[in-house]
């Protein structure tokens, strides 16, 4: 998609369609207001009569307006002009591009931000990219197509370009999602990232199986012995920050597929489970934001990556595994698969000295019970590292929220044979019962496990978002390191 600056008025501007906004209050946009004015107050007029309203993410397709040049006026609506935030202008930029990405179009003109803050511009650029990518990726006939050109108005080429590289990236992460585990596996994501590294100028170590088994990766070694696809660990470096500022460590689950191993997961909780890689997907997606936007940060991307399947050698309930960090864990469910990739990686990261780490995974059921598909669980052992997350996420407009920590629940993954089990004491409190189950390969470290098992993979579209991967949290990581404190 070819990225141009639009200027004057919306009604002049020759383009296949032009996107205006509209106030779930009834008011006018500055660009809503001048094609109303240039067709002889039509647009008011269908907001009286309650034609067209300005409820969030709806969408009204307005053909051949007298006085407009372009051939398609597509209003949407803003929602509450006291509520919109980068979130909102985010999910209203995609469903306008989800709107007109049905057929091909030449040149769309961009005034839904015009005149907005720069993070609320930047927003509704990254959702134009996000709208017109979905998940059929294997459909003869696709039905998302990437506009040739948009125009954007508002003036502020930083914040479109900041936009442009922020849905680019989330569309990588969609990508590697949608695709199935035949075509994204251990390997494959692995010479993904050596090919965003190598674009990018990022520093890239691919760890195989020898390196790992060399490195006493046991527990990550374990999840992938029932594949026939052998592990990797994939560790990227991005140095923008000054040369003696210790790094920020993100760190992503990369199970690319999870069958759940011997403790075998129902066909109708298998469907999805090519997802289960979207941690590390966001990681590389924000290594690649990073990089491209130059930001000043050290930044270390760390991912592991495994198959988690039921061959003759799959890890058995019952088996004792020992961490590269020494520690020891009962496996007592091999579906609870993801923090024993994540045990190892995090173990790596902190050989490197991060000043901080977050890391990222679809980990638990529990947590989608608990808050729903919409909004992921934060987990942390520091509470100024948790804010700063916390704060991301809000300025980011991605919905987040901090589930307890407290020292007793370290006593449900107290095993009476190694020093760690991999579940905790039934089924309560099964999201907070793996993060301490993290919380152990961390030190002490700055540490927030982001649980993104319901928003990462949605079930059905959305009004702003086909369905398949949302690319959740990719904007929210890119905000926290922009600013690094």
């Amino acid at each position: 998609m070819r990225i141009t600056t639009a200027s004057g008025s919306p009604a002049q501007l020759p383009a296949d369609a032009v996107v205006v906004g509209l106030w779930a209050d009834g008011s006018l946009t500055p660009a809503a207001a001048a094609i109303d004015a240039a067709s002889e107050g039509r647009l008011r007029d269908l907001v009286e009569r309650k034609e067209v309203g300005g409820k969030a993410y709806e969408t009204t397709t307005l053909h051949a307006l007298p006085g407009v040049q372009a051939k398609i006026v597509l209003l949407v609506g803003l929602g509450d002009p006291a509520k919109f935030d980068a979130g909102a202008a985010f999910r209203c930029g995609s469903a306008a591009a989800r709107a007109l990405s049905s057929k091909t179009r030449n040149k769309i003109g961009w005034f839904l931000a015009e005149g907005a803050a720069a993070p609320h511009l930047a927003a509704s650029v990254a959702g134009a990219h996000v709208g017109t990518q979905g998940q059929d990726l294997y459909r003869a006939e696709k039905k998302r197509q990437a506009f040739n050109e948009l125009a954007v108005a508002g003036g502020d080429e930083k914040a479109t370009q900041r936009g442009i590289i922020v849905g680019e990236a989330m569309n990588l992460a969609r990508l590697l999602v949608n695709e199935p585990a035949h075509a994204i596996y251990p390997e494959t994501f692995a010479a993904k990232a050596q090919q965003i590294a190598a674009e990018c100028g990022l520093a890239c170590d691919v760890w195989d199986k020898a390196k790992l088994e060399a490195e006493k990766c046991g527990s990550l070694l374990a999840v992938a012995k029932g594949s026939d696809r052998p592990p990797r660990l994939v560790i990227l470096e991005y140095r923008g920050g000054k040369p003696d500022a210790a790094p920020i460590a993100l760190v992503g689950k990369g199970v690319t597929f999870d069958s759940g191993g011997l403790s075998l997961k129902p066909t109708d909780s298998m469907t999805t489970m090519k997802c289960d890689m979207a941690g590390a997907a966001t990681v590389l997606a924000v290594m690649q934001a990073a990089a491209r936007l130059k930001l000043p940060v050290n930044l270390l991307g760390l991912v592991g990556l495994v198959e988690n399947m039921t061959g003759g050698n799959a890890m058995k309930l019952g088996d004792v595994l020992t961490a590269r960090s020494g520690k020891t864990i009962e496996v007592l469910n091999t579906d609870a698969e993801g923090r024993l990739v994540l045990a190892d990686v995090l173990n790596v990261a902190l050989d490197r000295k991060p000043a901080k780490i977050v890391d990222l995974a679809t980990l638990t059921g529990a947590c989608v019970v608990a808050l729903g598909t919409e909004t992921a669980g934060a987990f942390a052992n520091d509470a100024a590292w948790c804010d700063a997350v916390m704060d991301a996420a809000r300025k980011a407009g991605e919905p987040l929220w901090q589930l307890p920590m407290f020292p007793e629940y370290s006593e449900h993954i107290r095993s009476e044979i190694a020093d760690i089990k991999n579940t905790g004491d039934g089924r309560w409190g099964g999201a907070i019962t793996a993060a301490k189950f993290l919380e152990e390969f961390v030190g002490g470290t700055p540490w927030v496990h982001l649980d993104i098992a319901g928003p990462a993979f949605y079930d059905k579209p959305r009004p702003w978002a086909d369905g398949g991967a949302s690319g959740c949290f990719v904007r929210t990581l890119v905000e926290l390191v922009s600013n690094p404190s």
